[in-house]
């Protein structure tokens, strides 16, 4: 089981800082490509303008780098409910990244064929069609969490939640538009997963999943390396 950790900031904008910083020494510190899974929402956006920034973009060589995405909503790349869209602005536009190293969700076809070519992107970076919990895919995974405690695109009582098998769900019927989202296992395989949560509003949310409650999909995510909470005051309820 993971290494589970709290680390618990002032404000939304200490705890981006902080994390900014986390991930530029991880990555510094890494050999080889490192692969980073990305989160949507309001939340990690500043992060993602704190890493496309001075300082901190100058210390990543960002030709080692791999971006993936734990979901998407089923929405062309310039809608302004796209993950990538907004990772793109917010980052991407902004790094000597390569164009080969971007590896965002399909938006076309139907929900199902874009759920299974991202399952094929993610097994031909693997290497494998099935995952060794000795070597993580994702060297880092950023999630958030709803205040529902949905993570990436799996809502409670959704039956995607229980899939075990395949690596990427089409989530259609949950919510207006259609989802496509990595399921439980492949959120699970990294070496680091790190939750960051803002605001009393996921307070509820966030102790519950920290409690491992069954019913909360953020807390059925389990790693064999380090699952680190990044949360502000409200969202931590003061609880270490």
């Amino acid at each position: 089981m993971s290494a589970e950790h709290a680390c618990i900031f002032e404000d939304d904008a200490s705890l981006v800082a902080h994390l900014a910083d986390w991930l530029v020494d991880r990555i510094a510190a890494s050999r080889g490509r490192f692969a980073l899974a990305l989160s949507g929402g309001s939340t990690p956006k500043p992060l993602y303008e704190l890493l496309a920034a001075a300082p901190r973009a100058g210390r990543i060589d960002w030709t080692r780098v791999h971006l993936f995405w734990g979901d998407e909503r089923f929405v062309a790349p310039d809608d302004p409910q796209s993950n990538y869209g907004m990772t793109r602005h917010a980052l991407i536009d902004h790094i000597p990244i390569p164009a080969a190293n971007v590896h965002p969700i399909p938006a076309d076809g139907t929900p199902e064929s874009a759920a299974q070519r991202y399952a094929q992107t993610l097994q031909d970076f693997y290497g494998a069609t099935r995952l060794d919990p000795a070597r993580p895919l994702f060297d880092v995974n950023l999630l958030g969490i709803g205040d529902d405690g949905h993570t990436a695109s799996l809502f409670p009582g959704a039956p995607q939640v229980e899939e075990t098998q395949a690596w990427t769900a089409a989530v259609v019927g949950v919510k207006p538009e259609p989802r496509i989202s990595l399921t439980l296992p492949v959120l699970g395989s990294a070496a680091a997963v790190v939750f960051l949560a803002a605001g009393d509003k996921k307070r509820a949310a966030v102790a519950r999943a920290r409690a491992h409650d069954p019913a909360v999909p953020a807390g059925r995510v389990s790693c064999e390396g380090e699952l680190l909470w990044y949360l502000d005051q409200n969202a931590s309820g003061g609880a270490a």
